[in-house]
């Protein structure tokens, strides 16, 4: 990974806490302010997850009315966008009705970064990991092994399981829902989404694949899509829509990634997959976060 990569991660990172602590705190804040909805306890990976809601403005426990749910990744960081961008008038009116379920795996900032980092990566780079644990470590002036064995990636395939047996599961049981899902994430959560799309068979119709992570590991999931779409001339799965974009101003890796992605994607042309893309102009790796987020709810649920 080039250290221009790395340094976006890392900036990503510290930019959870202050984009949702109250203005004019002048010391670093180290835990997330907002309050979660309701915390899951996950037994598959040994720790909690944060659950932060967004419900349509008409949501009544009253009537029989089901609503698609959009599952977002660091959803710490993105709900309060999220609730702001339904509750203008201008934008509800264009967009369906949908619950937002945004997930968190941690409430304190490098625990937060150690968790993610499990989470959201498809394999497991020893070396990257011992690396972030020393940059980290240097960026959040923790002592120099504070980190030393935290990180641990490549839990991608065992989150998946406790989204699917365990998050989804507790929200169909407490709302009104439909069967028709999705899922968005930046970054490493971006990394994530993409895995999840060849690897999921229709449980997500909805994707929002933003300044995904595909150099991981070699570029090794772009290395699984082409495989996938090699054997698979066709798809067994439900109307799905695609949204995967990309800052103009991220490192050219990252762009060279996203591009081979949606291109692999639009190539083969599925029937029942529908793939927008974009290069938001002038945007870096953090600014595009807000962009990215407010056109994946227009785009999947325009």
């Amino acid at each position: 990974m080039s250290h221009s990569l790395f340094h976006n991660f890392l900036s990503t990172i510290s930019l959870f806490i202050p984009r949702i602590t109250f203005f004019g705190q002048k010391s670093e804040p180290t835990e997330i302010a907002i309050e979660p909805d309701t915390t899951i306890v996950s037994k598959i990976m040994s720790k909690n997850y944060e659950l932060y809601l967004s419900f349509p403005k008409g949501y009544s426990s009253k009537d029989t009315i089901k609503y698609p749910v959009l599952y977002v990744l660091d959803g710490s960081n993105s709900i309060a966008l999220i609730k702001s961008i339904f509750e203008s008038t201008d934008v509800t009116t264009e967009l369906e009705d949908v619950i937002i379920v945004g997930i968190s795996s941690g409430r304190e900032l490098v625990s937060l970064g150690v968790n993610r980092t499990n989470d959201y990566t498809t394999s497991t780079d020893a070396i990257w990991d011992r690396q972030y644990e020393k940059d980290a470590a240097k960026q959040y002036k923790l002592p120099y092994n504070a980190l030393k064995g935290e990180i641990q990636s490549g839990g991608a395939a065992k989150f998946l399981q406790c989204i699917t047996t365990e998050i989804i599961p507790y929200i169909d049981s407490h709302y009104k829902t439909t069967n028709e899902r999705g899922i968005s994430g930046h970054s490493l959560g971006g990394l994530f989404t993409a895995w999840c799309f060849i690897n999921t068979k229709g449980i997500f119709t909805r994707y929002g694949i933003n300044s995904p992570s595909l150099w991981w590991k070699n570029d090794e999931v772009i290395a699984q899509a082409e495989t996938f779409f090699s054997n698979h001339k066709t798809l067994d799965i439900p109307e799905t829509k695609i949204f995967i974009s990309v800052g103009q101003k991220e490192p050219s890796n990252m762009i060279l990634v996203m591009e081979k992605f949606s291109s692999l994607l639009e190539s083969k042309a599925y029937k029942n997959v529908a793939v927008t893309k974009q290069q938001f102009i002038g945007k870096s790796h953090l600014s595009v976060i807000d962009p990215g987020l407010k056109q994946t709810l227009s785009v999947l649920y325009g």
